[in-house]
Protein backbone atom coordinates (compact mmCIF):
# COMPACT_ATOMS: atom_id res chain seq x y z
CA UNK A 1 0.00 0.00 0.00
CA UNK A 2 1.02 3.64 -0.41
CA UNK A 3 1.83 4.04 3.30
CA UNK A 4 4.52 1.35 3.03
CA UNK A 5 6.14 3.16 0.12
CA UNK A 6 6.06 6.45 2.00
CA UNK A 7 7.80 4.78 4.95
CA UNK A 8 10.44 3.37 2.59
CA UNK A 9 10.86 6.94 1.32
CA UNK A 10 11.26 8.16 4.91
CA UNK A 11 8.06 10.24 4.97
CA UNK A 12 6.41 9.39 8.29
CA UNK A 13 3.86 12.22 8.26
CA UNK A 14 2.71 11.29 4.78
CA UNK A 15 2.47 7.62 5.71
CA UNK A 16 0.44 8.50 8.81
CA UNK A 17 -2.04 10.52 6.79
CA UNK A 18 -2.56 7.71 4.28
CA UNK A 19 -2.77 5.00 6.92
CA UNK A 20 -5.25 6.91 9.09
CA UNK A 21 -7.52 7.31 6.08
CA UNK A 22 -7.27 3.57 5.36
CA UNK A 23 -8.24 2.80 8.97
CA UNK A 24 -11.22 5.17 8.77
CA UNK A 25 -12.39 3.30 5.70
CA UNK A 26 -11.75 -0.15 7.23
CA UNK A 27 -12.31 0.27 10.97
CA UNK A 28 -12.54 -3.48 11.66
CA UNK A 29 -9.25 -4.37 9.93
CA UNK A 30 -6.90 -5.58 12.68
CA UNK A 31 -3.90 -5.63 10.33
CA UNK A 32 -4.34 -1.95 9.54
CA UNK A 33 -4.68 -1.18 13.24
CA UNK A 34 -1.47 -3.12 13.91
CA UNK A 35 0.31 -1.22 11.14
CA UNK A 36 -0.92 2.08 12.60
CA UNK A 37 0.25 1.11 16.09
CA UNK A 38 3.73 0.43 14.71
CA UNK A 39 3.91 3.71 12.79
CA UNK A 40 2.75 5.71 15.81
CA UNK A 41 5.38 3.93 17.93
CA UNK A 42 8.10 4.89 15.46
CA UNK A 43 6.87 8.49 15.73
CA UNK A 44 6.86 8.32 19.53
CA UNK A 45 3.12 8.94 19.86
CA UNK A 46 2.87 6.38 22.64
CA UNK A 47 -0.69 6.93 23.84
CA UNK A 48 -2.20 6.71 20.37
CA UNK A 49 0.01 3.71 19.58
CA UNK A 50 -1.32 1.97 22.69
CA UNK A 51 -4.90 2.73 21.70
CA UNK A 52 -4.46 1.21 18.24
CA UNK A 53 -2.68 -1.82 19.70
CA UNK A 54 -5.54 -2.45 22.12
CA UNK A 55 -8.12 -2.13 19.35
CA UNK A 56 -6.18 -4.66 17.24
CA UNK A 57 -6.36 -7.07 20.17
CA UNK A 58 -10.11 -6.59 20.45
CA UNK A 59 -10.59 -7.19 16.73
CA UNK A 60 -8.40 -10.30 16.40
CA UNK A 61 -7.65 -12.61 19.32
CA UNK A 62 -4.67 -14.02 17.41
CA UNK A 63 -2.87 -10.73 18.01
CA UNK A 64 -3.14 -10.94 21.81
CA UNK A 65 0.40 -12.30 22.47
CA UNK A 66 1.81 -9.43 20.42
CA UNK A 67 -0.52 -6.97 22.14
CA UNK A 68 0.61 -8.07 25.59
CA UNK A 69 4.29 -7.85 24.68
CA UNK A 70 4.15 -4.40 23.11
CA UNK A 71 1.63 -2.94 25.53
CA UNK A 72 4.26 -3.47 28.22
CA UNK A 73 6.98 -2.05 25.97
CA UNK A 74 4.98 1.13 25.33
CA UNK A 75 4.25 1.54 29.02
CA UNK A 76 7.98 1.25 29.73
CA UNK A 77 8.77 4.25 27.54
CA UNK A 78 7.58 6.82 30.10
CA UNK A 79 9.88 5.33 32.74
CA UNK A 80 12.73 5.14 30.26
CA UNK A 81 12.37 8.84 29.41
CA UNK A 82 12.32 9.72 33.12
CA UNK A 83 15.49 7.69 33.71
CA UNK A 84 17.43 9.60 31.06
CA UNK A 85 16.04 12.89 32.34
CA UNK A 86 17.63 12.01 35.68
CA UNK A 87 14.24 11.82 37.39
CA UNK A 88 13.96 8.07 38.02
CA UNK A 89 16.30 5.21 38.84
CA UNK A 90 16.28 2.22 36.45
CA UNK A 91 15.68 -1.31 37.65
CA UNK A 92 18.92 -3.29 37.49
CA UNK A 93 18.66 -6.87 36.23
CA UNK A 94 20.81 -9.03 38.48
CA UNK A 95 22.91 -7.92 41.43
CA UNK A 96 23.81 -4.24 40.85
CA UNK A 97 27.58 -3.80 40.50
CA UNK A 98 29.09 -1.07 42.67
CA UNK A 99 29.81 1.22 39.73
CA UNK A 100 26.31 1.33 38.27
CA UNK A 101 25.15 3.99 40.73
CA UNK A 102 27.74 6.33 39.21
CA UNK A 103 26.04 6.04 35.80
CA UNK A 104 22.62 6.71 37.33
CA UNK A 105 23.94 9.72 39.26
CA UNK A 106 25.60 11.04 36.08
CA UNK A 107 22.19 11.27 34.41
CA UNK A 108 20.98 13.44 37.27
CA UNK A 109 23.98 15.73 36.87
CA UNK A 110 23.90 16.02 33.07
CA UNK A 111 21.89 19.23 32.84
CA UNK A 112 23.41 21.15 35.74
CA UNK A 113 27.02 19.98 35.99
CA UNK A 114 27.91 18.00 32.85
CA UNK A 115 31.63 18.04 33.71
CA UNK A 116 30.89 16.24 36.97
CA UNK A 117 28.65 13.77 35.10
CA UNK A 118 31.47 13.04 32.66
CA UNK A 119 33.86 12.41 35.54
CA UNK A 120 31.45 9.97 37.18
CA UNK A 121 31.07 8.04 33.93
CA UNK A 122 34.82 7.84 33.49
CA UNK A 123 35.07 6.46 37.02
CA UNK A 124 32.34 3.88 36.32
CA UNK A 125 34.02 2.73 33.10
CA UNK A 126 37.31 2.34 34.95
CA UNK A 127 35.67 0.18 37.62
CA UNK A 128 33.53 -1.96 35.29
CA UNK A 129 34.89 -5.37 34.34
CA UNK A 130 35.73 -5.80 30.66
CA UNK A 131 33.41 -8.25 28.89
CA UNK A 132 35.32 -10.32 26.32
CA UNK A 133 33.65 -12.60 23.79
CA UNK A 134 32.51 -12.70 20.17
CA UNK A 135 30.04 -10.66 18.14
CA UNK A 136 28.72 -12.60 15.15
CA UNK A 137 31.87 -14.70 15.40
CA UNK A 138 34.33 -11.81 15.59
CA UNK A 139 36.35 -11.84 18.83
CA UNK A 140 36.54 -8.79 21.08
CA UNK A 141 38.30 -8.01 24.35
CA UNK A 142 35.63 -5.61 25.57
CA UNK A 143 32.04 -4.69 24.69
CA UNK A 144 30.04 -1.57 25.49
CA UNK A 145 27.12 0.47 24.31
CA UNK A 146 28.65 3.21 22.17
CA UNK A 147 26.52 5.80 24.00
CA UNK A 148 28.58 6.87 27.00
CA UNK A 149 25.49 7.35 29.13
CA UNK A 150 25.33 3.54 29.11
CA UNK A 151 28.74 2.03 28.32
CA UNK A 152 28.90 -1.29 30.22
CA UNK A 153 25.13 -1.70 30.49
CA UNK A 154 22.40 -2.65 28.01
CA UNK A 155 18.88 -1.26 28.07
CA UNK A 156 16.30 -4.05 28.05
CA UNK A 157 12.64 -4.87 28.61
CA UNK A 158 12.43 -8.29 30.27
CA UNK A 159 9.19 -9.78 31.58
CA UNK A 160 7.47 -6.50 30.79
CA UNK A 161 9.89 -4.48 32.94
CA UNK A 162 12.33 -1.83 31.74
CA UNK A 163 15.80 -1.82 33.23
CA UNK A 164 19.54 -1.84 32.76
CA UNK A 165 21.41 -5.09 32.27
CA UNK A 166 25.16 -5.06 32.92
CA UNK A 167 26.96 -6.90 30.12
CA UNK A 168 28.91 -8.76 32.83
CA UNK A 169 25.67 -10.53 33.81
CA UNK A 170 25.17 -11.92 30.30
CA UNK A 171 26.51 -15.15 28.84
CA UNK A 172 24.88 -14.63 25.44
CA UNK A 173 22.55 -12.32 23.57
CA UNK A 174 20.65 -13.46 20.47
CA UNK A 175 18.87 -10.75 18.49
CA UNK A 176 16.17 -11.53 15.94
CA UNK A 177 16.59 -9.96 12.48
CA UNK A 178 14.20 -7.05 11.83
CA UNK A 179 11.04 -8.23 10.09
CA UNK A 180 8.44 -5.55 10.77
CA UNK A 181 8.19 -1.82 11.38
CA UNK A 182 8.03 -2.21 15.16
CA UNK A 183 11.48 -3.81 15.05
CA UNK A 184 12.85 -0.31 14.41
CA UNK A 185 11.60 0.56 17.92
CA UNK A 186 12.17 -2.65 19.91
CA UNK A 187 14.38 -5.55 18.81
CA UNK A 188 13.19 -8.98 20.06
CA UNK A 189 16.03 -10.80 21.77
CA UNK A 190 16.87 -13.79 23.95
CA UNK A 191 19.01 -13.06 26.98
CA UNK A 192 21.10 -15.92 28.41
CA UNK A 193 22.39 -15.02 31.86
CA UNK A 194 25.61 -16.22 33.45
CA UNK A 195 23.45 -18.34 35.77
CA UNK A 196 22.29 -20.34 32.73
CA UNK A 197 18.72 -19.01 32.81
CA UNK A 198 17.14 -17.51 29.70
CA UNK A 199 14.55 -14.80 29.17
CA UNK A 200 12.90 -13.46 26.03
CA UNK A 201 12.66 -9.71 25.88
CA UNK A 202 13.17 -6.55 23.88
CA UNK A 203 16.01 -4.10 23.36
CA UNK A 204 15.05 -0.47 22.70
CA UNK A 205 16.55 0.10 19.26
CA UNK A 206 16.78 3.88 19.37
CA UNK A 207 18.55 6.00 21.91
CA UNK A 208 16.51 8.02 24.39
CA UNK A 209 15.66 11.43 22.95
CA UNK A 210 15.42 10.23 19.35
CA UNK A 211 11.67 10.76 18.95
CA UNK A 212 11.90 14.25 20.47
CA UNK A 213 14.98 15.44 18.59
CA UNK A 214 15.52 13.16 15.60
CA UNK A 215 14.44 13.38 11.98
CA UNK A 216 12.46 10.62 10.29
CA UNK A 217 15.54 8.60 9.34
CA UNK A 218 16.72 8.60 12.96
CA UNK A 219 13.24 7.65 14.17
CA UNK A 220 13.29 4.75 11.69
CA UNK A 221 16.69 3.71 13.12
CA UNK A 222 18.29 4.03 9.69
CA UNK A 223 21.33 5.83 11.02
CA UNK A 224 23.00 7.07 14.21
CA UNK A 225 24.10 10.60 15.06
CA UNK A 226 26.30 11.70 17.94
CA UNK A 227 26.09 14.81 20.06
CA UNK A 228 29.33 14.38 21.95
CA UNK A 229 28.97 11.11 23.89
CA UNK A 230 25.18 10.96 23.41
CA UNK A 231 23.53 9.08 20.57
CA UNK A 232 20.38 9.59 18.54
CA UNK A 233 18.92 6.97 16.23
CA UNK A 234 19.97 3.34 16.11
CA UNK A 235 21.86 1.82 19.04
CA UNK A 236 25.48 0.88 18.38
CA UNK A 237 27.68 -1.67 20.11
CA UNK A 238 31.33 -0.67 20.52
CA UNK A 239 34.18 -3.17 20.82
CA UNK A 240 37.94 -3.00 20.45
CA UNK A 241 37.34 -4.55 17.00
CA UNK A 242 34.97 -1.78 15.84
CA UNK A 243 31.37 -0.57 16.06
CA UNK A 244 28.32 -2.63 15.16
CA UNK A 245 24.73 -1.50 14.61
CA UNK A 246 22.19 -3.28 16.80
CA UNK A 247 19.91 -4.28 13.92
CA UNK A 248 22.85 -5.81 12.03
CA UNK A 249 23.90 -7.89 15.05
CA UNK A 250 22.59 -11.42 15.50
CA UNK A 251 24.65 -13.06 18.25
CA UNK A 252 26.89 -11.93 21.07
CA UNK A 253 28.63 -14.54 23.23
CA UNK A 254 30.34 -13.34 26.39
CA UNK A 255 32.82 -14.92 28.76
CA UNK A 256 30.45 -13.90 31.61
CA UNK A 257 32.14 -12.73 34.78
CA UNK A 258 29.09 -11.88 36.88
CA UNK A 259 27.61 -13.96 39.66
CA UNK A 260 23.93 -13.02 39.53
CA UNK A 261 21.31 -13.47 36.85
CA UNK A 262 18.07 -11.81 35.89
CA UNK A 263 16.52 -10.70 39.15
Amino acid sequence: MQAQQLIRDGDLAGALQVLQQAVRENTADAKLRTFLFQLLAVMGDWQRALTQLNVAGELDAATLPMVQTYRAAIQCEALRAAVFAGERTPHIFGEPPDWIGLLVEALRLDRGTPERAEALRAQAFELASASAGTLDGTPFDWLADADQRLGPVLEAVVDGRYGWLPFMRLAALDIEPPADLRDAVWAPATFTFVTGTQSAGLIPVRYAGTVEEGDDALKLARRTEWNGPRGLGQRMFATDAGEHALLDTRSIVLEGSGESGNG
